[in-house]
């Protein structure tokens, strides 16, 4: 007769059965469906920062938080119902190379990257418009 797991009392015992594997469910369960990417609470101090100072002068009325497996993105909007006028984006696969952070405006040319969210940020500091042909 084989040891089975004593579920009862939450003891685990080993089986004699050679192709029997024990898994933790919760490791297994990350590598399987990983944790979204997100903002810390500095991140987003730093850019409802810059939110609050476009709303304040009237560019931006309404924002956007998405937390995606690969990147976390800030969209910022003038009507909620457009396209977003800029996207700040956070891509940890990206940090080794030309920065984690980046701006993107609604063409989604890359305004700015970099490594340090500050710095990207930096790039609202000019007056940046959106210009209609």
């Amino acid at each position: 007769m084989t040891d089975q797991p004593d579920l009862r009392h939450g003891e685990s015992r080993s089986v004699d059965n050679s192709s029997s594997v024990v898994v933790d469910f919760r490791e297994y369960k990350q590598s399987k469906d990983p944790l979204p990417v997100t903002f810390h609470r500095r991140e987003l101090d730093a850019i409802l920062w810059i939110y609050g100072r476009m709303v304040g002068d009237g560019e931006w009325r309404d924002y956007a938080i998405d937390h995606l497996k690969d990147k976390a993105v800030f969209s910022v909007f003038k009507r909620s119902g457009e396209m977003p006028l800029f996207r700040i984006e956070k891509n940890p696969k990206l940090a080794a190379k030309q920065g984690a952070y980046s701006v993107i405006n609604v063409h989604g040319t890359i305004l700015k990257r970099g490594h340090e969210l500050n710095q990207v940020l930096k790039v609202f500091d000019k007056a940046l418009k959106l210009v209609d042909k």
